[in-house]
């Protein structure tokens, strides 16, 4: 399958209380690890099998907590771009995640948020 779902990630208000009740529901093993850009924690979910994702402090002040999708591309940059030009919104442009990859975040036309990724290892 082409553009396969390749990671969820929750952005929400209070990761710590995400995280218990996460880990207490379900079977997920998480991992801490600093957010390079902003000095903040992004939580890995490890879920063995499957698609798994991560948990983090969600960087829009008063936005509702939310989970992310996200879709994998071969170019983030002209993925991007071709959102756009189909009449996505980007809420945020292409980004690197240093030693992983690249990935923005659109609004499709219909208000559904994505994000799409691009691996770079």
């Amino acid at each position: 399958m082409s553009n396969p779902f390749v990671h969820a990630e929750l952005a929400t208000s209070d990761p710590n209380k995400a995280k218990t009740f996460f880990q207490s529901l379900f079977d997920w093993k998480l991992e801490d690890m600093p957010m390079e850009d902003n000095g903040g924690t992004y939580t890995m979910i490890k879920v063995g099998e499957g698609t798994g994702g991560g948990i983090m402090k969600n960087p829009m002040p008063g936005a509702p907590s939310m989970w992310i999708p996200y879709v994998l591309v071969d170019d983030a940059k002209k993925a991007t771009a071709k959102a756009k030009s189909l009449g996505a919104k980007i809420h945020r442009d292409v980004s690197e995640v240093p030693g992983m990859g690249l990935f923005s975040i659109i609004q499709d036309p219909t208000g559904a948020i994505m994000g799409l990724w691009q691996t770079t290892r």
